[in-house]
């Protein structure tokens, strides 16, 4: 570790260290982008109003989103893209982040029309998600917190997508399915908490559709989980797959295994198509959410369900599961991808509800973590 380093009060799974000259480089990119802090002038009209700015950027998606009082003001973001056949590592993404989060938030205030002075607290995404990234974001939030002079919040990515969902489709109290890149939990709010009812134990479904775009090379641009549904729609002939739920979790590494072997041969041979498989695919794993998801209603005899998450606005997934909810006379609530995807409204909108609830983050604690279970949060803002 280099004796020019310093922390930062973050903590990861690792160390995680800023120079000196990383750090200045932050304060010296808020002077070019001419985000200062303006004295708030007497008496305006959002003065009654609660205005919370939001940072989300624990994958490869960075954001900044403007709430007030459940309004969305803005909600800009960019995607960091990589080419087909492959992810996207820690340490690009976040040199992808520092590349344009100054812009997005400059792009943020101006499309909401407010300056720094209106905001009353600034969120961030403590986790979870990738390390870099995420701590690229929790330093801009941190320097904006203390340059405006605002409080600031950390904020659990996945109580993001649930709040956010909740605020768009004005679901009561729906079981949540939170499917994404990085999660896939079944969820419903009981006694100031999410619990989780079913989840993952060991791939996300975002995920397993993601590697499987890479091995048949399926392009990452807008994203490989869009490409692999508009592909599937041509798709004709259902190939089996293996099918795991183990009670009220589920299983994807055997699945992608599966199909990571046989793939090749198959389309070698004229066995299948790549539309094929991405039929078959989708079908196998979405079926395995349903179950999940009707199980986890039948247990808390709930009667919405609420999909949230990147993979929760595959058109295909709310049509299965409205299938479903229509036979027990439920109602489902989705969202399409300008809030089912990662954006920095989320993490506002939750900071929103937090903040009003009382609820701030000292300097000293704005740590980040990978690993932040949705279920760690205690609710305080719902009876």
């Amino acid at each position: 570790m280099s004796s020019h380093s310093e922390h930062i009060f973050f903590r990861c799974t690792r160390p995680i260290t800023m120079t000196f000259f990383q750090c200045a480089q932050v304060f010296i990119l808020f002077k070019k982008k001419c985000i200062h802090y303006n004295s708030p002038s007497p008496s305006n009209s959002l003065a009654v109003m609660t205005v919370v700015i939001g940072f989300e950027g624990s994958a490869n998606k960075i954001g900044v989103g403007i709430v007030r009082d459940g309004e969305v003001l803005s909600n800009p973001r960019r995607t960091y893209i990589t080419p087909p056949g492959q992810g996207f590592l820690p340490s690009e993404t976040a040199r992808h982040h520092r590349s344009v989060i100054l812009t997005v938030l400059k792009e943020a205030l101006e499309e909401a029309g407010l300056k720094p002075a209106d905001v009353d607290c600034v969120a961030y995404t403590k986790g979870p998600g990738m390390g870099a990234p995420l701590v690229t974001v929790a330093l801009v939030a941190r320097t904006v917190a203390q340059l405006w002079g605002k409080p600031l919040l950390g904020v659990n990515h996945c109580i993001g997508h649930i709040e956010m969902g909740r605020l768009i489709t004005q679901a009561n109290n729906p079981t949540v399915l939170y499917v994404s890149g990085g999660n896939t939990q079944v969820i419903a709010y009981s006694e100031r908490r999410y619990r989780i009812f079913g989840e993952t134990i060991d791939i996300a479904v975002g995920n397993c559709l993601d590697r499987f775009a890479r091995v048949i090379k399926i392009s990452n641009d807008p994203s490989p989980g869009y490409n692999i549904e508009q592909m599937a729609k041509k798709g004709t002939q259902y190939v089996e797959l293996p099918y795991t739920v183990k009670g009220m979790d589920v299983s994807f590494s055997g699945i992608l295994s599966y199909i990571e072997v046989r793939s090749g041969k198959m389309l070698k041979c004229n066995q299948c198509t790549a539309e094929d498989l991405c039929f078959s695919l989708q079908e196998t794993l979405f079926s395995m959410l349903v179950e999940i998801t009707e199980r986890a209603m039948a247990h808390c005899s709930s009667q919405e369900v609420l999909i949230v998450g990147g993979v929760g606005c595959n058109l295909r997934l709310q049509e299965m599961m409205g299938v479903m909810c229509k036979e027990r006379g439920a109602k489902l609530f989705a969202t399409d991808e300008s809030f089912c995807i990662d954006n920095g409204a989320m993490i506002a909108q939750a900071g929103w509800e937090m903040f009003r609830s009382g609820q701030t983050t000292e300097l000293s604690d704005s740590w980040i973590t990978q690993r932040y279970r949705t279920d760690e949060v205690e609710v305080t803002w719902r009876d």
